[in-house]
């Protein structure tokens, strides 16, 4: 086990099985020794996400709930891709967007759940430039979806 499969296994937590793109993309792009992730959704299952929009269907903390999932499913897509996550050096970018209620300004509250887990995860490596960005609707009728930015050892 890797040590970083190790560290998650310390925290409680489980990845969940990583998902095939439904549409045409592939989940994780690698150049060099970059990683692009594509935008992950909080799924709970194999056809249900995290829906609705903060500020007015759902609240604060489910939303972070919606932020942290979609971490893991790029975890999980970074896995099957790299083979282990111990080939990760560093996360450099992490785009969120989440869907808003008019009104509703805490997107970066939403995000910080996904930073804190990252955080947790990989030690200062997983600290990161970032982005929280409210939007109108997502695919899916997702709350949250967060893509990646990697940088690899290689």
């Amino acid at each position: 086990m890797s040590a970083i499969e190790n560290r998650l296994k310390e925290l409680g937590v489980d990845l969940p099985a990583a998902k095939k793109p439904a549409f045409e993309y592939v989940a994780v792009a690698v150049h060099g020794d970059i990683a692009y992730v594509s935008g992950q959704l909080p799924w709970l299952d194999a056809v249900h996400v995290i829906s609705g929009k903060a500020g007015a269907d759902i609240e604060l903390d489910r939303a972070q709930e919606a932020a942290r999932l979609c971490t893991l499913y790029a975890l999980a897509n970074l896995k099957r891709e790299l083979g282990s996550l111990d080939a990760i050096e560093r996360i450099l970018k992490l785009t969120g967007f989440v869907a808003s209620a008019p009104g509703f300004t805490d997107q970066p509250k939403v995000i910080d759940a996904a930073s804190k887990l990252l955080g947790e995860v990989f030690g200062e490596k997983g600290w990161h430039a970032r982005s929280a960005v409210g939007v109108a609707e997502l695919p899916r009728g997702a709350a949250v979806e967060i893509e990646f930015i990697i940088a690899l050892r290689r």
